[in-house]
């Protein structure tokens, strides 16, 4: 996964230590309630559609743009679902992060699945009875996202 430029210029300060950084998951669903998944192309592992929100950028803006660029999904934000802190994480390289993830549901608005970046090796449209294996972190964020009433829930 490429890492953005704002996060390197701040690693070359800061080193390996811990970054708190936001991000954003996307539980987009089309017309026939199917949800939208990417497999990674640095691990295989298929997940829902998650980025790093740029500096200012609004979070509901940012979930949008991350569909749109890792998979050709034109999506609109439903409602906030979740808000969730994540355990601190170190990467491969020994680069320590820990994310404020906020889980958005979103719906389909146009486009078709397709790999429309680097960071995926396949996209596509799951039923809810056919998904491939997720992390239990992806399966609590899908989880989130299908129960969401539009009053966020806050993870205790």
């Amino acid at each position: 996964m490429p890492t953005p430029d704002f996060i390197l210029r701040l690693r070359e300060k800061i080193g390996h230590d811990l970054l708190w950084l936001p991000g954003v998951t996307a539980v987009v669903l089309d017309d026939r309630n199917r949800v939208l998944l990417g497999r990674r192309a640095d691990n295989g592992r298929w997940t829902l559609i998650t980025g790093i929100l740029d500096p200012g950028e609004q979070p509901a803006v940012g979930v949008v743009r991350e569909v749109l660029e890792e998979t050709g999904i034109v999506a609109e934000v439903e409602q906030l679902a979740e808000v969730y802190a994540g355990n601190p994480m170190e990467f491969v390289n020994g680069d320590q992060a820990q994310f404020l993830t906020l889980t958005f549901r979103c719906r389909h608005v146009s486009g078709h699945a397709r790999v429309n970046d680097d960071e995926s090796a396949e996209v596509g449209w799951f039923g809810l009875d056919e998904l491939p294996e997720l992390t239990d972190y992806h399966q609590a964020r899908l989880q989130a996202g299908l129960r969401a009433t539009g009053v966020p829930e806050f993870v205790r």
